[in-house]
């Protein structure tokens, strides 16, 4: 019995904390929760993009006839369709024709990823049929006997092809930004989405005519939640242009990561009555504000546990930020380096199981088998996920997100967590948002937002909070944190920013 070293208390808590509700899922296919709203209100507008709209009527047509062009090209059920798009229109109708075909989407942001990686996700996730538009079609290069198709081509319209697929087949291929610095494709099913999409708290409360911001990178699973989360409810997906602000202040629901958030103002933003966080921690002073507007849920999971698999909504006036709970039909295990429960309240590495395990990782068995392992605490051929996010249970069953396993770095010969530094910074006066890096085996330096903040008023924060070898040795003030592609904080652009007044000193 793999609990038989707990108290009988921390058995059952183990058990009431770690798993998420039980609740039936309406349908194993986004793609038809999809077609059910163009059914029921087809000229109700599914999204629009710089002064253009699209209705659910329309949008599910062209995806019909798309999906129809796929079949007749030699697509089928298991096969995976490139979609190398930037935000755009067409874009919905390929990700919707690739679903309908049968087929798992592979997205890539056309205009960001640069050539070698999109001949590795070509190789990798084998796509033999890439969709891009005309505009971008010279920047795709496809070896022999693989199919490029324009999707600003029409199609004549045709019936939608009817594959059978079902909840295990692939939804999307995501690559990650692998630690070696190969991305890793993750195949995550139609079971995986639709568990979080469909579902309270994951579907976001949307409902038709719901306005949706589209902010965030296709390429990045958070994506999916916005523009599949959106469709499959009936709302109206607002597509941003280059003003990610503009797209902001007309909509219902945001989905972002902190970094992504932290450029928009909650007063300019009127309309915004729920708003989800992931990706990476988010500020408490960040969650505080918008949580007085909106319903703020601060989420967490990796692309492996599909988008996210614990979510928990903030009030400001609670003593802690959690991540909150399993969201339905999945489970967290907080367990220590052998992969035992630990007592409820101690810090050890979570484990994500249920529903939201995704289908693994793309030709790479020897990570698969470092990051997936049977689940002994489902058992039934079920398996967890090592997400290498460090957490505890608090007394009352939610869950404190303490960093990652690769931020834990030796300063001094002392473990440090980064993110704990970080916290203690956003607690001090004017400061909004923190990073701290490790420079070298003995240094740590800190960036923080505002460029007002106070730099040596921050250092005391952290002297008064936390060990010595906690101090950074530097505490630079920015007016804001550069950005990844995935709206994440770029630490190695913050690193390289260290380098600059050395080079001109010289």
């Amino acid at each position: 019995m793999p609990l038989r070293h707990l108290s009988p208390q921390d058995r059952h808590l183990f058990r009431q904390f770690g798993r998420g509700p039980d609740v039936p899922v309406p349908d194993p296919l986004l793609h038809h929760a999809i077609a059910r709203q163009a059914t029921a209100a087809p000229h109700a507008v599914a999204a629009e993009h710089q002064g253009t709209h699209l209705t659910y009527g329309e949008l599910d047509s062209y995806a019909d006839a798309l999906a129809a062009r796929l079949v007749r090209e030699g697509v089928r059920p298991g096969d995976h369709v490139g979609l190398f798009v930037r935000r755009s229109l067409p874009m919905l109708v390929g990700l919707l024709g690739i679903l309908k075909a049968g087929a798992a989407y592979v997205p890539q942001d056309i205009g960001l990823a640069p050539p070698a990686q999109l001949t590795h996700v070509i190789r990798t996730a084998r796509t033999r049929v890439v969709l891009t538009t005309a505009e971008h079609a010279h920047r795709v290069t496809l070896p022999d006997g693989h199919l490029l198709l324009p999707l600003d081509e029409p199609q004549p319209p045709a019936p939608a092809p009817r594959p059978r697929i079902t909840g295990d087949h692939g939804c999307y291929v995501l690559f990650t930004s692998g630690t070696t610095g190969r991305p890793n494709g993750v195949k995550v099913t139609h079971r995986n989405v639709a568990n979080i999409l469909l579902t309270a708290p994951g579907d976001l409360g949307i409902r038709p005519g719901d306005r949706v911001a589209q902010l965030l990178n296709i390429a990045f699973d958070m994506a999916a939640w916005e523009i599949l989360g959106c469709l499959a409810h009936g709302g109206t997906l607002v597509i941003r242009g280059r003003d990610i602000a503009a797209a902001a202040r007309t909509a219902d629901v945001l989905v972002a990561t902190p970094t992504v958030l932290s450029g928009l103002d909650p007063a300019a933003c009127p309309r915004v009555r729920t708003v989800a966080v992931a990706g990476e921690p988010c500020p408490r002073p960040l969650a505080d504000r918008w949580a007085r507007q909106a319903a703020f849920h601060n989420c967490c999971g990796p692309t492996e546990t599909t988008i996210v698999n614990t979510m928990g909504r903030h009030d400001p006036s609670a003593p802690l930020l959690t991540i909150g709970r399993p969201t339905p039909n999945n489970t967290v295990y907080v367990l220590d380096a052998d992969r035992r429960p630990l007592p409820i309240g101690e810090v050890g590495e979570m484990w994500a199981g249920g529903d939201c395990v995704s289908a693994g990782y793309l030709g790479d068995d020897a990570l698969n088998a470092e990051r997936y392992a049977p689940d002994p605490f489902l058992g039934g051929g079920r398996r967890m996920f090592r997400t290498r996010d460090l957490g505890r249970w608090t007394p009352d069953g939610q869950l404190e997100h303490l960093g990652r396993t690769d931020d834990q770095v030796k300063v001094r010969g002392f473990r440090v967590e980064l993110d704990s530094v970080s916290s203690v910074l956003e607690s001090a006066a004017g400061c909004t948002r923190a990073v701290t890096l490790r420079r070298d085996a003995r240094t740590l330096v800190s960036f923080v937002c505002p460029a007002d903040v106070d730099p040596d008023a921050a250092r005391r924060a952290v002297a008064d909070a936390l060990p010595y070898y906690c101090v950074p040795e530097r505490v630079l003030p920015l007016a804001f944190l550069p950005e990844t592609d995935r709206g994440k904080v770029d630490k190695q652009a913050l690193l390289r920013m260290l380098d600059e007044p050395l080079v001109v000193a010289r």
